[in-house]
């Protein structure tokens, strides 16, 4: 009974949720929904156990096609469809899409293959913008993927297109680096809902 018990405890588990939408204002005609995504395990693939970072969908889009092209043989999940009459005021529209990243990401973490990529750790648990992480993985940049990780501050009152480099550091409150092996590269808001809290692996609001 007590090994089954310990069994259970040992099990490894990824968690993922995608909640709290918030409209961003990039100029008088255009704007942009980013979506906070919140990972919790205990899996050895991970260097930090618990991360929050905020990403758009176009975001999404870049990642499924990255993993894709490093992934040639596996038949990767779908994101949501492209909707041309998606309104960012409605709500309706929002929480699917919200489902739909969440879909994606929970059959993403549930393949192993995938969990390797340097990328997707990046786009998880840094405050990295897509240039900077491309950047990252191919070595130009002054810290390693693990440290772009341990670095992550989650400030979410901050877009990730603002992450300043010099703000890239091992900070006190992160994790062991001995975690995983990710040391080197491999390769005005407004809310829309608020108050969602994190249970199980869903906490879209509907």
């Amino acid at each position: 009974m007590d090994d089954s018990i310990d069994s259970l405890n040992k099990k490894e588990f990824i968690s993922v949720c995608i909640r709290d939408p918030h409209v961003h204002k990039d100029d008088f005609w255009h704007s942009h929904v980013d979506y906070e995504i919140c990972l919790h395990t205990n899996s050895m693939c991970f260097r930090k156990k618990t991360s929050c970072v905020r990403r758009r969908y176009s975001e999404f889009v870049w990642l499924r096609q990255r993993l894709q092209d490093n992934a040639v043989l596996i038949d990767l999940p779908r994101l949501p469809p492209w909707n041309p009459f998606f309104s960012r005021s409605n709500s309706y529209q929002v929480a699917e899409r919200m489902k739909g990243l969440q879909k994606f990401l929970e059959d993403v973490l549930q393949t192993p293959l995938l969990l390797s990529s340097s990328r997707l750790h990046l786009f998880l648990q840094s405050q990295l913008n897509i240039m900077k992480i491309e950047a990252c993985i191919q070595g130009n940049t002054r810290y390693t993927v693990a440290q772009a990780i341990q670095g992550c501050v989650c400030d979410l009152s901050q877009s990730p297109f603002e992450e300043d480099e010099s703000k890239i550091s091992c900070d006190s409150d992160c994790e062991s680096t001995s975690s995983s092996g990710l040391g080197n590269s491999m390769e005005p808001a407004v809310s829309l809902n608020e108050g969602t809290s994190v249970s199980g692996d869903h906490c879209y609001n509907a």
